[in-house]
């Protein structure tokens, strides 16, 4: 089975560390546009950015998998061969892929042959890690800003106290901080438990 990926470096090594069955072919396209030129692929995983609407064209038919945490699959108006998934920074190289799809019997061949475990979730901005990780961010800066404690320290006392392999700045790092605070910006449209800290705002905003 041949699919084909792309995907920054950060990604592409995530990718890399995620066990595959064998006789699995993963190809790294250099472009968007460089993708078209598989059209015999199993698979297509599109994970650099969020997809832009005018670049989306069936594939031929196979199953596509693509970094959309921000946009639904009914807001991009995509075809039913689409899949959505976290893509993340932190987020791929995980046991179980959360995603968004209206094809579940054509992807669960896709992620048998690979021997990747997968959950179906609603399409909703964020689906559901991106938005639990990102509030939990959130609110860190919200401590921040209360003068609660330090970056550093907050850090700590969340990884010692929850066991998650990264502090909430140091997690907001590594996935950038504007990803978080635009995912959060659209659901506090109709949710206000969204909210944005004023700290987050302020530190989008001088650097």
């Amino acid at each position: 089975m041949q699919i084909i990926v792309w995907a920054d470096e950060v990604i592409k090594k995530e990718l890399q560390d995620k066990k595959l069955n064998a006789n699995i072919q993963v190809t790294f396209a250099e472009s968007f546009a460089d993708i078209s030129d598989y059209t015999s692929a199993d698979a297509f995983f599109i994970l650099k950015e969020e997809i832009n609407k005018d670049d989306i064209n069936d594939f031929g038919g196979s199953p596509v998998f693509i970094n959309s945490v921000l946009h639904t699959l009914k807001e991009l108006e995509l075809p039913k061969n689409f899949s959505r998934i976290n893509g993340w920074p932190t987020f791929v190289n995980r046991e179980i892929w959360e995603m968004a799809t209206g094809e579940e019997q054509a992807i669960k061949g896709i992620f048998e042959k690979l021997g990747w475990k997968y959950i179906i979730v609603a399409d909703e901005p964020g689906l559901v890690s991106a938005r639990i990780i990102s509030m939990i961010i959130n609110e860190a800066y919200f401590a921040l800003g209360e003068e609660v404690s330090t970056k550093d320290e907050i850090d700590l006392a969340m990884k010692l106290g929850t066991n998650y392999p990264y502090g909430p700045f140091e997690w907001s790092k590594k996935i950038g901080l504007k990803k978080v605070y635009s995912l959060l910006e659209k659901l506090s449209k109709t949710d206000s438990r969204y909210i944005i800290a004023p700290a987050m705002k302020n530190e989008l905003t001088n650097n």
